[in-house]
């Protein structure tokens, strides 16, 4: 029986510890994912509105300025877009994540841009994982059209 707790208790302190964002500063040069660089980036408004107007962006790199960083594990990001508005990064398979340092920074994303349609199921997700209120929560009703990227690679630039 003590075994049993003992590797339970074990499991669940490691899950913990799985469970939060990356230690790290965020400093410029540092990347995350595949390595890359900001040679060849666009900025992400100019990528949008070429978006907008029908194009397709399967291997672009863009350049912005993150707003906001899942706080539970650092695997998604909010970037700023021009018209308020902001841009969901997630990070392809799941395979790496950001510091929360990293909100504020200004960052180089290679990876695959699209205009896609979040679900109300998965903005709600987005939001409690966001740590956001009952009631901030409960208001998500329509789904939302919304700029998506799909990061490969991902280095701090500012």
């Amino acid at each position: 029986m003590k075994k049993l707790f003992l590797t339970l208790a074990i499991a669940g302190f490691g899950f913990l510890a799985n469970a939060q964002p990356p230690e790290g500063e965020a400093k410029a040069g540092e990347f995350y994912g595949e390595k890359t660089t900001a040679e060849g980036a666009l900025n992400i408004n100019d990528v949008v509105a070429k978006l907008e107007a029908g194009s397709s962006f399967d291997d672009v790199k863009i350049k912005a300025k993150i707003v906001e960083v899942c706080p539970k594990k650092g695997c998604w990001l909010k970037l700023e877009l021009a018209d308020g508005k902001t841009a969901m990064v997630k990070m392809k398979d799941y395979g790496f994540f950001l510091p929360l340092a990293a909100k504020g920074k200004t960052v180089v994303i290679d990876g695959e841009v699209k205009l896609k349609t979040t679900s109300v199921a998965e903005l709600k997700h987005y939001a409690e994982d966001a740590k956001k209120s009952k009631e901030e929560i409960d208001a998500i009703k329509e789904p939302q059209k919304e700029v998506k990227v799909m990061a490969k690679g991902i280095v701090i630039v500012e």
